[in-house]
């Protein structure tokens, strides 16, 4: 195995994530202000699991004996409305899912299992939170904005999640 190819993958996925945590959390931060609860906490919860995966790729560089590279991939983007926001975080887990699969394949080819086995739970997490923004996105395409302004009324549950006491 090369650890330094292996390395290299595993510092662009953290410029990645790291991307991803700063991009949601600035969603999270406007969504909240303009009275989506609901879906500023979805953003909030996602950049949180988007940091405990920084922390598993960390973890991963450390044990290779590389250096953790802590640069975001870009800057923020400045979306404010709640269909473009999901049409951005749907485009961003779409590229983690494609970047992640190519990485394993090549962690595979590189004798790197535990990095390629690494890359493939990203790969289910991506899908997994393009799943729940896609969700979002298809109501509001549905029912307009009137969707995410009626959840606010109803207590801030992120959509999705458990109602505590039921």
């Amino acid at each position: 195995m090369e650890k330094a190819k292996s390395i290299h993958l595993l510092n662009k996925a953290v410029a990645d994530e790291l991307q991803a945590v700063h991009q949601y959390m600035y969603f999270h931060f406007h969504l909240d202000d303009q009275g989506f609860k609901p879906l500023s906490l979805l953003f909030k919860g996602i950049a949180i699991q988007e940091m405990g995966h920084v922390e598993l790729l960390a973890e991963r560089i450390l044990f290779l004996k590389g250096d953790v590279e802590m640069v975001p991939a870009g800057p923020v983007e400045k979306i404010l409305e709640p269909e473009a926001i999901l049409v951005k975080a749907m485009a961003m887990e779409e590229d983690g899912v494609r970047t992640y699969n190519q990485a394993a394949l090549k962690c595979g080819a590189n004798a790197d299992s535990v990095s390629k086995q690494l890359f493939e739970r990203l790969v289910g997490d991506e899908e997994g939170h393009f799943d729940q923004y896609e969700k979002q996105h298809d109501n509001i395409k549905r029912f307009g904005l009137s969707y995410l302004a009626l959840q606010s009324f109803g207590g801030g549950a992120a959509p999705g999640a458990p109602v505590p006491g039921e």
